[in-house]
């Protein structure tokens, strides 16, 4: 299915900050929050994997349901699991867009890496 990904902070992800390879920054930053019918569409429920992908790269993390969000729109927090998927170009303005990112998104029976995995991944890409 087809999204538009938008990442940012989160009071979880800035408490966690400091303790990057924790399991706490990884339960508050490796998730894809989606609109609970958006999730019944995909066949997933909260805490299954979905794998998350864009022209940039994809990444796998855990579903969360979220209310707040409307239908085709997806949230993850800011963090190597959104960097993996976040275009590198920066429009001349000197930072990525976080925001309005074509992603396609399916179900996944692989693994979510903690993230000194992920950025050691993309190290010797």
């Amino acid at each position: 299915m087809e999204f538009i990904l938008i990442s940012g902070r989160t009071m979880h992800q800035g408490e966690t900050l400091h303790s990057k390879c924790s399991e706490d920054y990884m339960k508050a930053c490796a998730i894809c929050e989606m609109n609970p019918e958006d999730m019944r569409a995909l066949g997933v429920k909260e805490g299954d994997i979905v794998k998350v992908i864009s022209e940039a790269g994809e990444v796998e993390v855990y579903v969360k349901p979220c209310e707040g969000l409307d239908r085709g729109i997806v949230f993850i927090p800011m963090g190597p699991w959104a960097n993996a998927v976040v275009p590198v170009g920066t429009d001349s303005t000197g930072m990525p867009s976080f925001k309005g990112i074509r992603v396609r998104i399916e179900k996944s029976g692989g693994k979510v890496l903690r993230g000194d995995e992920l950025v050691m991944r993309y190290a010797y890409d």
